[in-house]
């Protein structure tokens, strides 16, 4: 391997060089001042798009809102973890990246019974070694001004269990607001 050094003083143009240049040049057309690339300025400091007073603002309306008009909505997705669990498992869970191992279907069961169902699902899916199972719980419209009875009642019980890792709404392939995948912890 050789490198070579020259210095300007080395360099020695003759007309056929410049000549030559000219013709690969020929076509070339200035740009129009619009198109040239901008001066490169430094970038602006970063600043805060709220101010404190905003965000106590947004706090405090977030306060006034009534816990059971957020949490029970028609349309409302359901979400929840235990501290263990970490967030890339929640977006895993969340897009659908577990394997759904079972399933069962609540709808048309009154409140007692699903309850029941439910626990022995769960319990009897977690003896099998299952990670991830799908729960479907219908969006409740079918239950007027009550909103979506099931759906809320399995939100408050699978809270409770301590076999349940966390749940998510599913993918509307899925089923959407109406179902909810559940990790389970392995025993």
């Amino acid at each position: 391997m050789f490198s070579v050094h020259h210095s300007l003083e080395d360099l020695t143009l003759n007309d056929e060089d410049i000549d030559e240049f000219r013709r690969a040049i020929s076509d070339a057309k200035p740009l129009k001042s619009e198109q040239r690339i901008p001066e490169m300025r430094p970038k602006p400091k970063p600043r805060a798009r709220f101010s404190k007073a905003d965000e106590r603002e947004v706090l405090n309306e977030s306060l006034q809102d009534d816990i059971d008009t957020i949490e029970h909505g028609y349309g409302a997705a359901l979400r929840f973890h235990r501290a263990s669990v970490g967030r890339r498992t929640m977006r895993k869970l969340a897009r659908g990246g577990y394997s759904v191992q079972d399933e069962i279907d609540l709808h048309g069961m009154t409140v007692d019974e699903a309850k029941l169902r439910l626990a022995d699902f769960i319990d009897y899916s977690v003896m099998r070694g299952n990670l991830c199972v799908r729960v479907v719980h219908g969006k409740g419209l079918g239950s007027g001004e009550r909103g979506p009875v099931l759906k809320n009642a399995v939100n408050r019980w699978l809270r409770k269990w301590d076999s349940v890792l966390a749940f998510v709404s599913t993918r509307q392939v899925d089923g959407g607001t109406g179902a909810i995948y559940v990790l389970l912890q392995q025993v």
